[in-house]
């Protein structure tokens, strides 16, 4: 599983004692802090024992599970299934009834003379309705709560976090970026980029670049402190994490070396991180090291934010929403333009405001003359 995890918790067991599996057959899934792993079947046979229960604390290198090879596999299909009875008939109609013959027609006896109408006084006013004021209440409806366990990635979340907050002295500068260049470049070559090489030019590919010119332009941004050490180390290579939200909660896959990547490979790299954080098989080599990671909110709708750093990284960008909003361009008309907002939280015990802010500029001016 990796050094770095030493214990996982069973979320799931799809088989029971007694059952039959074939190779690579789902028996454990376990949570551990990073991802979830499947434990599957080695080989063929039957499952003869399970250590272990739902929410139990595995070590890593614990058995969990007993299988018999030696077991003979069911034989295949099942029973027929009893053909159910038919319905019983339906009980017969009751048989109509002749309606009995009309009475005679007696003649009406002669009607009354009606009487003079008396005279009565209005009806008083309806009073107003009286309240109970310690009656009324300002609920009007159930106020129900509920509670779920925490999972074993949230908690991890939730203490990297935190432990970021308080190792970190954060800053976080921003600037806005005119997407309109790369939108237009977008819509003139997507057609062709995507029969070429077979995936969507989309936002990712161009930011991802921006940032490996801009984090050799700035060595300081893809540094970290060892502080055991009391070293700063000074990172040659870039390798970009980017955040995506998973059914199971935020992961951060990294992409490698990207400096030597294409936008093209970008794309693919990234898609390929889409597909297996939806269906749950990213792998822990998959997210682990970064030396800087790229959180794009604006795919939610978010104006503009402050993210946090993941540690041991010194800096994260983070992309929000395109907006069609009113500039003032190099004539000094005012003019509709998409714009974006960039925030760039970075550390500042490592990194000056100088640095930080010339290393946003850059990435801002990449995007709009890509």
């Amino acid at each position: 599983m990796g050094d770095s995890i030493t214990e996982g918790t069973i979320v799931d067991i799809p088989v029971a004692p007694g059952d039959y599996v074939n190779v690579d057959d789902v028996v454990i899934v376990l949570e551990t802090d990073k991802v979830s792993v499947d434990i599957r079947a080695p080989e063929d046979g039957a499952v003869v024992e399970i250590h272990g229960e739902v929410d139990d604390v595995v070590e890593v290198g614990s058995a969990l599970y007993r299988l018999d090879t030696d077991a003979e596999a069911p034989a295949g299909g099942g029973e027929a299934k009893d053909t159910p009875p038919p319905p019983p008939p339906s009980a017969a109609a009751p048989e109509p009834v002749a309606a009995a013959p009309p009475a005679a027609a007696t003649p009406p006896p002669p009607a009354a003379a009606p009487a003079a109408p008396a005279s009565t006084p209005p009806p008083p006013p309806p009073s107003p309705p009286s309240f109970d004021v310690e009656s009324i209440t300002t609920t009007l409806g159930t106020r129900p709560e509920r509670r779920s366990k925490m999972s074993r990635m949230r908690q991890r979340v939730a203490s990297r976090l935190k432990e970021s907050q308080n190792t970190a002295a954060m800053l976080t500068t921003f600037q806005e970026v005119d997407m309109g260049n790369f939108m237009e470049m977008r819509v003139r070559h997507k057609d062709e980029f995507e029969k070429k090489h077979g995936v969507k030019l989309g936002f990712m590919s161009v930011f991802v670049k921006a940032c490996t010119s801009a984090l050799q332009e700035v060595p300081a941004i893809n540094a970290y402190i060892d502080d055991e050490a009391k070293e700063i180390v000074y990172r040659d290579y870039c390798d970009i994490s980017v955040a995506v939200a998973s059914p199971n909660g935020l992961v951060v896959p990294v992409l490698r070396n990207t400096e030597y990547m294409s936008f093209a490979d970008v794309e693919r790299t990234i898609a390929l991180f889409g597909k297996k954080a939806r269906e749950g098989t990213l792998a822990l080599d998959d997210m682990t090291g970064g030396t800087f990671t790229i959180s794009n909110g604006g795919v939610f709708g978010s104006l503009m934010g402050t993210p946090i750093i993941n540690q041991p990284q010194s800096a994260i960008l983070g992309m929000h929403a395109t907006k069609m909003r009113a500039v003032v361009d190099e004539k000094g008309n005012v003019v509709a333009r998409p714009m974006m907002y960039l925030a760039l939280t970075y550390d500042h015990r490592l990194i000056d405001g100088r640095e930080g802010v010339t290393f946003l500029k850059s990435v801002a001016d990449k995007i709009t003359d890509p």
